[in-house]
């Protein structure tokens, strides 16, 4: 049995690893991707992560792995599955449980974990779930192809990149908004897309964009196409109503159509809000003893790579004191 299970290897994942690792831990990090980091693969660049200004987002991801691997941390590459109490994977005697005694047994069936995987099951004290998001996507042509090359998620992640350009904005909700004033700061120009003729942001957002001279806002339209070759140059967007065409010559799209955690595994082991996202403090700890939540996949005002380390680390530590 190990003491603690980690569920993805992003940052937060990986942070989870090396913190466990040097805390003396039984750990194991299971990663379905046959490569560890996270959407930061997919970032052509990553400006914001202290001390490595500059760095691309793959090469970011292979240094977190280089470090873990460093430690020796293990890791498996399995999806997962599902996950249980022992309790509810063998029933209440626990008669396929192999314990050296009854006490033993009866500890492992009221703090433990069984996690169902690909590869098989494995037993744990301990879960420290790590999956992330992922970005609801436009799934339109050359949105993936150019997905880190002018095609970003996170305005607030690449928006410095687009300085004294002109930029798009896809979406009508608090997200949207919010990355449409924060381009307007630095670009020339920015357009916001909507589908519809009315906005779903905050009022107090939209007034303070509206007022905002370089934001155009495109009602009723949606994207059709984005396209370029090494990088953005153009977004074809669609009027719902008048059935109109037009290219816009953009460098940057960005899509803030919301975000889907990936917390489906877990099932109704945990408890989540309404869109999915595991509840749980800065200390990462759930409402499920032993169950802990770690990065993008928690609830949170702020996701970036800074703070998913950052939970990794702070979930760890809420391990320890759990086993202890």
């Amino acid at each position: 049995m190990y003491d603690v299970v980690i569920i993805g290897s992003g940052p937060a994942g990986l942070s989870a690893s090396i913190y466990a690792k040097r805390a003396g831990l039984k750990a194991v990090t299971l990663e379905q991707n046959p490569m560890s980091g996270g959407q930061v693969l997919n970032t052509y660049e990553v400006d914001n992560y202290p001390g490595l200004p500059g760095i691309n987002g793959f090469e970011l991801g292979m240094k977190f792995r280089e470090h873990a691997d460093k430690l020796e941390c293990e890791f498996k590459e399995a999806a997962v599955l599902g996950v249980k109490r022992l309790t509810e994977a063998y029933g209440a005697k626990g008669s396929e449980i192999q314990a050296a005694s009854l006490k033993e047994r009866a500890q492992e069936e009221n703090t433990g974990f069984v996690v169902l995987t690909s590869q098989g099951e494995i037993k744990t004290k301990a879960v420290i779930a790590a999956m992330g998001a992922t970005h609801a996507k436009l799934h339109i042509p050359g949105e993936e192809k150019l997905a880190g090359k002018g095609v970003s998620y996170c305005a607030t992640c690449d928006g410095a990149f687009f300085r004294g350009k002109v930029t798009a904005v896809i979406g009508g909700g608090d997200v949207a908004v919010e990355d449409a004033i924060f381009l307007a700061r630095g670009c020339e120009k920015v357009y916001l897309i909507h589908r519809r003729n009315e906005l779903r942001a905050a009022a107090i957002l939209q007034k303070e964009m509206m007022a905002l001279p370089n934001v155009e806002i495109l009602w009723d339209t949606v994207a059709k196409e984005i396209a370029g070759e090494e990088g953005v140059q153009s977004l074809l967007v669609k009027n719902v109503k008048t059935g109109r065409e037009q290219e816009l010559a953009v460098d940057g799209v960005f899509v803030a159509v919301g975000i889907i955690p990936s917390s489906n595994a877990l099932g109704n082991m945990a408890v989540c809000d309404e869109k999915g996202y595991l509840i749980a403090g800065e200390d990462c700890i759930t409402s499920v003893p032993g169950l802990f939540a770690a990065g993008d996949v928690r609830r949170k005002k702020l996701r970036q790579i800074i703070t998913a380390a950052a939970d990794g680390a702070n979930a760890v530590t809420s391990v320890l004191e759990y086993l202890a």
